[in-house]
Order: C-alpha cells, then structure tokens, then sequence
C-alpha cells in the first residue's frame, strides 16, 4: 500500500470550516499520528495540511525499508495508533489476511507492513467523498512565520501556506551523506557489497540488526565485523508479567546511581518472583517520562553519560525472530562484535577501503580493509548540525533553540517549541523525536501515539469558540 498518489495529485483546496487548519511538517509515522488525531476532531471541524518531502506517508526512516526480515521490535498489540483502540492495530492485520492464525497480537510483523498500517490511517481523508480536510504535499518546509493570528509554512517551491498552528514531526536527526562516499548512513540505498567483501558496521543496536539481516538474507558469506565502544547487543524479548510499579515508589530526583540501584533492586525483585528483569523494566516503563522530568540538568547529562546505553540495550529488545539469525552467524564466526572506537575511514590511491578503529584498553590504531563501512550509530545526533531546512530555519530566527544536552529541540511539556529567549510559542509545537530533550522516550509509537493524541485535543480545543 502506499499514498505517493496523494502527494503528486494536483492540490484541491481544503473545504472550508469553522474549526482549526494545523499544518504537519513531515509525512512520517510522527506527523501521520498527528493528523490521524486532529481529523479525529468529534466536531468534523479540524482540517490538517501535511508536508513531507522524502518519503511515502507514514514510513519515514523507520518504516521505508522494503526488506521483509526488519520487523517492528514491539509486539503488534502494543502498536495501535489510538491509545483508546488497543486493538486497532491486530484488527487491521486481520482485514488484510496478514495475520490468519492466531492472534496477531502476539506477532512481530515487518516495519513495512507497519508503513502501510500508517498510511491507511489517512488514506478516507484524502479519497472520501465528504469535505476535504486533509492536504498531502510533497515538498519541503523552508521556514515558519507566526503572524499575527496564525502562522505561515514557506515551501522550497516558492508557495506558502497559511494556518493557525503548526506541529513539526520532521523525525530524527540525520547526518547528511558522507562527502567522500567512504561511510555509508544506514538509512541510504547502496550497492551490496561481493558475498565474500568483509563489511564493517559501525553501532551494535537495532540499526545494525537490520544491516546485518539483510546482508544474511542475501547470502552474504564474507566477515560481518560489528565495531562498538560497549559491544553490547540488544536484549531479546521474552513474554513478561510486569511488575506494578507505583510512582510513590520511585526515586524521583534522585541522583542517577541510586536511580540505577533501585532498578536493579526492582529486577532481583522480579526473578525472585520466577520472572526476569524485563517484568521490572516493563513495569517502569509507563513512568519513564515522570522520571525523567524530575532529573536535574546535571544527572541527565551523568545518565547520558553512563546509563543511557545499557538503558537502551534492556529497554530496545529483538524479535526473537530477528535475534536467532543473528546468534548463528556469531557463533559460526560469520559476524564478530569487537569492542572499539570507529575513528575514520580511509582510501589511498587505489588500495581498499578501511575502517580506522582502536580496540578498547588500547591506544593503538588499527586499520581493517573491508569493502563497505556502514554507520549505524542510532539517533542521538547533533539536532543543529543535521537540522531539516525548516528546524534549521527556526533555529537561526531564533524562533526555537536547542536544549543544553543537545538532544533536540527545547520544548515545554505541552510540546511547545521555546524560542531563544526562553519563551514558549502558542502556534508551533514538537512532537516525536525532535521533542526528546523534554520527554527522553518519545521515539516509540506508544509514546508518539500517547503524545499526538494529547497534543490534538488541546489544538482542537484551543480554536473552539468560547
């Protein structure tokens, strides 16, 4: 399934209504939840222009790939758009005879299928027969202006649209392609390497999971080295019963390491009680935002520092599916995880392309030829250096800044984007990645859906007549 006919169809206008007209930078999953629950307005008054200039509706980086071996890494029951229709997601499985046998719930499906769940999200209110009140353009947002009542999206085609609010969903932060063509991005299309090329991955997260499936899938036979500062793989998922966690009994404020001790203490408590520690990391988890809200500044930076990536490793979990392949080829020697620092790649005259590493507890560099470097290093990039044309825009009018750890945008915890002067915009907001700063886990749909569902009702509710 996909929506690219609704991109490149000629522009009908949008029928006219009293209620709010909110205009989405970015098609991806973020700002395809977004309007899935502004049009899902009670009064049939919110009409939402989308704009999304790189990818098909509802796919973004995460969902584009067309490779039936990268699944969603949650099960299907926990991926509804709707927090109020848990089933939303299985229900929709079953009307495309995706999950026949069993209950669908239970299943990790492709994140391609999950792309096409996306798009048919939105597809009734661009094709139905009533009052348009959904646009899709494929183009890219240039810049915003708040003006007066309203706020206007200027697009690289020379054209602007007006609305009252704005929602910025541009995803995640990405580096742009490597001049010299030596390091591929994980999310580009390149030219598979020979079934015998040894290929290096920068990155041993769900990222890397995915290069490596694919090279498996087709055949590849040569060395898959895997380079990480930690070398550690996601955790596996298991069936858990998670442990009720009270918010009165979590350490709120507290400095990271007795943060840290707790969690522990909670994950001993679990197995005690013939569980695993993934019944006390699901039973924290519908707390996460609270504590990281009540971090000060300087134990975020000391949790980003030293927790954040054993977080994520227990918290990021396999499809079990997707872990088995990837154990053979570890223990058959077809790939190796090498704990070490990626510090370049190089290419002299006509010799091989290497990888310029130094192994941990070493000072010693080492160059390893390979014929493919693949970064997979996640999505914790600089939010200003690999700014979209329209963030970096705000960001330059000072109309938004970036937060003190640079994890993204600055944003008030009803998702407004913060201006340079500390103040908080009434017409443009944040939602999804470029959010994280405020909110930390915001990058899974539960989350995303959680704050979109939010975010929408206090948009409709704030253009209804007094």
């Amino acid at each position: 399934m996909t929506l690219d006919p609704i991109l490149t169809a000629p522009l009908a206008p949008l029928a006219h209504s009293d209620g709010p007209h909110v205009v989405v930078i970015g098609g991806g999953a973020s700002g395809v939840l977004m309007a899935a629950h502004l049009l899902r307005d009670p009064n049939g008054q919110t009409r939402v222009t989308i704009i999304e200039g790189r990818h098909m509706l509802g796919c973004g980086i995460a969902y584009s790939t067309k490779d039936p071996d990268h699944l969603l890494n949650t099960r299907a029951i926990s991926m509804s758009a709707f927090p109020d229709q848990p089933r939303h997601f299985c229900d929709w499985l079953a009307a495309q005879g995706i999950a026949s046998r069993g209950d669908p719930g239970d299943r990790f499906v492709s994140r391609s299928t999950y792309g096409a769940y996306m798009a048919s999200l939105i597809a009734p209110w661009s094709r139905g027969d009533g009052p348009r009140r959904l646009r899709c353009l494929r183009d890219i947002c240039l810049g915003l202006a708040e003006e007066g009542a309203g706020v206007t999206a200027h697009l690289s085609d020379g054209t602007s649209i007006r609305a009252d609010m704005a929602v910025l969903a541009t995803g995640h932060a990405l580096p742009e392609p490597d001049p010299a063509g030596l390091v591929q991005g994980s999310w580009e299309q390149a030219v598979p390497p020979g079934r015998d090329d040894r290929v290096v991955i920068v990155g041993s997260g769900l990222s890397m999971v995915d290069q490596a499936l694919s090279l498996l899938r087709r055949g590849h036979r040569g060395e898959i080295l895997v380079v990480s500062r930690r070398a550690q793989l996601p955790r596996v998922h298991a069936v858990t019963r998670p442990l009720a966690v009270a918010v009165a009994g979590i350490p709120l404020g507290a400095p990271v390491s007795r943060l840290m001790a707790w969690l522990r203490a909670l994950a001993r408590q679990a197995e005690d009680a013939g569980g695993t520690w993934r019944d006390a990391m699901d039973g924290v988890r519908p707390h996460i935002r609270a504590i990281w809200q009540a971090l000060p500044q300087g134990e975020r930076a000391r949790f980003l520092r030293h927790a954040a990536s054993w977080w994520e490793v227990h918290r990021h979990r396999l499809p079990p599916e997707s872990a088995a392949p990837i154990r053979a080829a570890m223990e058959t020697g077809r790939m190796r995880l090498l704990a070490a620092a990626f510090l370049g790649a190089e290419r002299h005259a006509d010799g091989p392309l290497q990888a310029v590493i130094r192994c941990r507890g070493s000072r010693v560099e080492q160059r390893v030829p390979c014929a493919r470097i693949i970064d997979c290093r996640g999505i914790r990039r600089d939010p200003e250096r690999n700014a979209t044309p329209v963030v970096a825009s705000l960001l330059k009018g000072g109309q938004a800044r970036i937060d003190p750890l640079r994890l993204g945008l600055d944003v008030s915890p009803d998702a407004a984007v913060i201006d340079a002067g500390g103040s908080p915009s009434g017409r443009i907001f944040a939602i999804g990645p470029p959010s994280r700063a405020a909110f930390w886990e915001i990058t899974a749909i539960p989350d995303i859906r959680d704050q979109a569902a939010h975010l929408a009702r206090r948009l409709i509710a704030a253009s209804a007549p007094a």
